[in-house]
């Protein structure tokens, strides 16, 4: 496999029971090693990456687009990323994330049908993922605000998703973070890359795409509960963001 820069993570994760060799080549660097079961090589975008297999091999190879992953660790998990995101980590035996990525190919495999149940899957295998690999910004980046800490920013998520089915005020998450309303505007933005008031629609929104596989549930009932104040509101703003209507949104899913 020749050299190549892709602009996606990959995890790639052996599953073969019988070590076997491999060649890497990374940024430059030549690796000669045995790869053996469960071993996981993380290999962040924008790396030069090359391979030469020595044996038939058995892997699963995922690939993250790093801008999905930075809004997953942002909204889920309350970590922000630099820019590097994950770890290049091109050797490391790890069962736990092998055994997530399997269970990912056997819902796969199995053809369960079910968005919900694969999606909970998948947010398994990115939490163990974040949490192992991920590079978190600290007060030393140059481009993240002292003022404004992830700690900070932990505790406006977990407001949020506590309050989204509610009216959430701007002087509510400042007064989480401890912070002023104006000076938490600005550095809410400058830290997370959106006011807290977009922050809260497309949490919103985020939210609305779950209440909208149960098949069940109406339209109006997912936009009240989901904070929006009647349905049209709750179209308007989820077309702005998606690119289609709800209706349109969970037909789609439902193919």
């Amino acid at each position: 496999m020749p050299i190549q820069v892709f602009s996606e993570h990959h995890v790639l994760i052996n599953l073969k029971e019988k070590p076997h060799r491999v060649e890497n080549w990374r940024n430059g660097e030549h690796r000669d090693f045995i790869f053996h079961k469960n071993e996981i090589v993380v290999t962040p975008a924008g790396v030069e990456s090359g391979w030469r297999w020595h044996a038939q091999s058995s892997c699963i190879v995922i690939t993250l687009e790093p801008s999905h992953l930075e809004t997953f660790a942002k909204r889920e998990l309350g970590v922000l990323l630099t820019a590097d995101q994950l770890q290049n980590t091109p050797q490391f035996l790890d069962q736990d994330i092998a055994q997530a990525g399997v269970m990912l190919l056997d819902a796969l495999d199995a053809e369960l049908g079910s968005d919900v149940m694969f999606e909970s899957l998948a947010r398994v295998f990115l939490v163990k993922l974040i949490h192992k690999y991920g590079v978190a910004k600290t007060a030393d980046d140059p481009d993240f605000s002292p003022a404004f800490s992830s700690a900070q920013y932990e505790r406006v998520l977990n407001y949020v998703a506590l309050h989204y089915d509610q009216e959430i005020r701007l002087e509510d998450m400042a007064s989480v973070a401890a912070i002023s309303p104006f000076h938490f505007s600005r550095l809410f933005k400058q830290t997370i890359g959106e006011s807290p008031h977009q922050f809260v629609l497309n949490y919103r929104v985020e939210q609305a795409k779950q209440r909208l596989l149960e098949k069940e549930v109406t339209l109006i009932e997912v936009a009240l509960s989901c904070g929006f104040s009647d349905q049209a509101h709750f179209t308007r703003v989820f077309r702005q963001r998606v690119g289609s209507t709800p209706r349109q949104w969970r037909l789609s899913e439902s193919v």
